[in-house]
């Protein structure tokens, strides 16, 4: 019997929903939000700069710049607990990182909007591990073309990684979900090319 779900487009995702034990996600999460230099960044919009609905911070090797939404992330050296889940991700997922944007939901009116990882310095294909310590927060995916959604209700100590054609053919968002109370970090590891050779390829 033919499903009509099997015609619907699939992003091109690997999820590890209890990839760190409760024990581990509860330590990291306590961990990282004493030793990481939270910052409150603003976005452009028409009505001017307005505060991220959300703290971040940026760690990676010193060549590592990246800038996004108007924003230049000079990246901050690795810190310890972070460097811990940059080497698990690595062997899960098979690729090698160079930095890491750390999103700090403090409740559930902290989000982010739709979005693309696309900047020239990601290349056409990155592979972009998303790890998620606390309070469980939706992350959707929504497709392009046909703009077939599919959510993850990402707990815990789980692992989403985002590979292939996800970038260019999807975007994704962490909706404002006003009656969660809890902390969430998200950690996206990936890998970022120096700025003129990310130029070069275009």
């Amino acid at each position: 019997m033919h499903d009509l779900f099997d015609d619907l487009p699939a992003p091109d995702v690997v999820w590890f929903p209890d990839w760190l034990s409760p024990a581990t996600a509860t330590s990291m999460l306590e961990r990282i939000i004493d030793e990481v230099a939270w910052r409150q960044d603003t976005m452009g919009t028409p009505a001017g700069r307005v505060p991220l609905p959300r703290l971040t911070a940026w760690q990676g090797e010193p060549d590592a710049v990246y800038v996004y939404s108007g924003i230049r992330n000079v990246p901050e050296a690795w810190t310890a607990a972070v460097g811990e889940l940059k080497a698990a991700a690595e062997a899960a997922s098979g690729s090698r990182f160079n930095s890491v944007l750390l999103n700090r939901y403090r409740n559930g009116a902290d989000s982010m909007g739709w979005h693309a990882d696309r900047e020239p310095e990601l290349g056409n294909e990155p592979v972009i591990a998303s790890v998620s310590l606390g309070a469980t927060r939706t992350f959707d995916l929504r497709h392009n073309r046909t703009g077939t959604v599919q959510s993850f209700a990402l707990s815990s100590g789980s692992l989403l990684v985002m590979r292939g054609s996800t970038q260019a053919e999807w975007r994704h968002r962490v909706p404002k979900e006003p009656r969660i109370q809890g902390e969430r970090i998200n950690l996206t590891f990936r890998h970022v090319m120096p700025r003129g050779a990310a130029a070069a390829r275009r």
